[in-house]
């Protein structure tokens, strides 16, 4: 069984091109799952135990200590493995897509006022030292805001911005456009980022040599204080802890994303538009961030529609007799 997870995860790298945060989460998933299976028989795993009864032994197992939409996910990843199995002859049936999801909560995401990222991303850098390392504060200063202005500009999830090369910034003139390689979905896009945005990342890498050390990846954009390409963790730092004393509630870099869509949204911007720079492959996706703006839309319905208002000396509960 663990020869086929090891060949499952091959697959999801060579042919279905998902994202390495996906294949970790479903590889880690798939493994918690068969460490269950074994505690539990005390024997090795084999592809027959991917059925309906040991999965759902395994989601009880995980009541109440996880989020459902952790549960969501874990039953996802085993849906997919049971799957491979299927096709590869090594099960008869896909047992695990039997397997109802568990009940989410509808949980709204957080976007924060305009005010309150303007502050983040304008708020001054803390010198950082890292082991030996003492990282000039002015690079660190130009690296910070460049990463907060690409993610909140573009709408990045962290695992798109951290992965950017400089082979996918196209300037033109003081306009830059980024490419997203291999979005969530396997899918390339690309997206503009505004002047502010795009002249913070400009003075940043005027200064990115400062940070290239012997065995830096050359073309990775964003270096942390040791030389490699910055990480997921590094960036939620320093999201969460600019959050925390410039903002009005703590967020993580989804949060930026929220805010992006959220802003856009309340703006004018078409959902199609959004959509297409959020990197969603549904519109029922991007809807989620309607429900933020219902306030902005009746603003607009009352200065826009004919009917909205009544005439003065209508509606006011009067009536003649």
């Amino acid at each position: 069984m663990r020869d086929a997870l090891d060949r499952f995860v091959e697959h999801l790298q060579s042919q279905v091109r998902s994202s390495p945060h996906t294949v970790r989460a479903y590889q880690r998933d798939i493994a918690q799952f068969l460490d269950t299976v074994e505690e539990r028989t005390g024997r090795g795993a084999t592809p027959a135990d991917l059925q309906v009864r040991q999965v759902r032994a395994h989601l009880a197992t995980m009541h109440g200590k996880r989020a459902p939409s952790t549960m969501a996910r874990k039953l996802s990843a085993l849906r997919r493995f049971g799957e491979f199995l299927r096709r590869q002859g090594l099960v008869e049936d896909n047992e695990a897509a039997l397997v109802s999801n568990p009940k989410r909560g509808q949980r709204l995401p957080v976007a924060l006022p305009v005010e309150d990222v303007t502050a983040m991303i304008e708020a001054p850098a803390e010198a950082v030292a890292a082991s030996t390392v003492v990282v000039p504060s002015e690079v660190h200063a130009r690296r910070d805001r460049a990463v907060l202005e690409v993610l909140y500009g573009a709408g990045l999830r962290v695992s798109e911005c951290v992965r950017l090369d400089l082979s996918h910034l196209r300037w033109e003139g003081d306009r830059l456009l980024v490419r997203v390689v291999l979005g969530k979905g396997g899918k390339d896009r690309v997206v503009p980022l505004g002047r502010p945005a795009a002249q913070a990342l400009r003075e940043y890498l005027e200064l990115r040599p400062r940070l290239l050390r012997p065995k830096s990846p050359a073309e990775a954009v964003f270096l942390g204080n040791r030389g490699g390409r910055l990480s997921d963790r590094q960036v939620r730092y320093l999201v969460e802890r600019r959050s925390i004393t410039e903002a009005s509630a703590r967020i993580s870099p989804h949060g930026l994303r929220h805010s992006f869509a959220t802003h856009l949204l309340e703006s004018g911007c078409d959902l199609r538009a959004i959509q297409s720079m959020l990197g969603h492959a549904s519109l029922s996706t991007t809807q989620r961030y309607t429900h933020l703006s219902i306030g902005r839309l009746m603003d607009v319905y009352e200065q826009a529609h004919p009917r909205a208002r009544m005439p003065r000396g209508q509606g006011d509960g009067s009536s003649k007799g």
